[in-house]
């Protein structure tokens, strides 16, 4: 359909698996374009600024947050994450549909600044499983792990403040039921414009 665009949040405790549904997702799916967030995280193996996440000192980030330059922004873990607004602005306003993968706290705060976008939680089968995943990442402390773990309790309860649930037990699944999400919200009645209903009539009359 034409007219804005949609935005997709997908959101859930970490180490859940939403960087790699994003990954698998994306080249399935014609016209959804990633925003890509800010982070003050130190840059793992393999990122790639500007790719991955804008990579930026906690100077730099206060400064663009005091300046409302975020959709929204949130500490996680002693870091901070943040949405460049304007890129996701003007994405949707050419039409675009719009993907952004953001911790719980910062999807909650896009949900109050734009309640049309559809909130999309990414659930593990298990907290057990989930550990396994964090400490199978072999990138955090085990203090870290700790504070994910205590901050995924948390995150899961909110469950039934969201839209959609994927439950991530077998990665091929969960973007399939992902992909779905997005490919349903797109055939949406009301998304149909006067334009699009005007031209379904002069083909039928046609």
């Amino acid at each position: 359909m034409s007219g804005r665009g949609i935005l997709f949040v997908m959101t859930g405790a970490s180490g859940v698996g939403k960087d790699t549904i994003r990954q698998a997702s994306l080249p399935a799916v014609e016209g959804l374009h990633y925003s890509v967030s800010a982070t003050t995280r130190e840059r793992r193996v393999g990122e790639v600024h500007g790719e991955h996440y804008w990579f930026l000192d906690k100077v730099t980030f206060k400064g663009m947050a005091d300046r409302g330059e975020f959709l929204e922004h949130a500490e996680y873990v002693g870091d901070y994450y943040g949405t460049p607004t304007r890129a996701v602005r003007d994405a949707l306003n050419c039409g675009r549909d719009v993907l952004l993968e953001l911790e719980v706290s910062g999807a909650r705060q896009v949900k109050k600044r734009r309640p049309d976008a559809i909130m999309v939680f990414i659930a593990p089968p298990t907290l057990c499983e989930l550990e396994r995943r964090l400490r199978g990442r072999g990138t955090d402390a085990e203090e870290k792990i700790q504070k994910r773990l205590a901050r995924a309790r948390e995150e899961l309860r909110a469950v039934r403040e969201f839209d959609y649930v994927v439950v991530n037990d077998t990665i091929s699944t969960a973007v399939k039921d992902f992909i779905a999400i997005i490919r349903a919200e797109r055939a949406r009645a009301h998304r149909v414009t006067e334009q699009e209903v005007d031209l379904f009539l002069r083909e039928v009359r046609a």
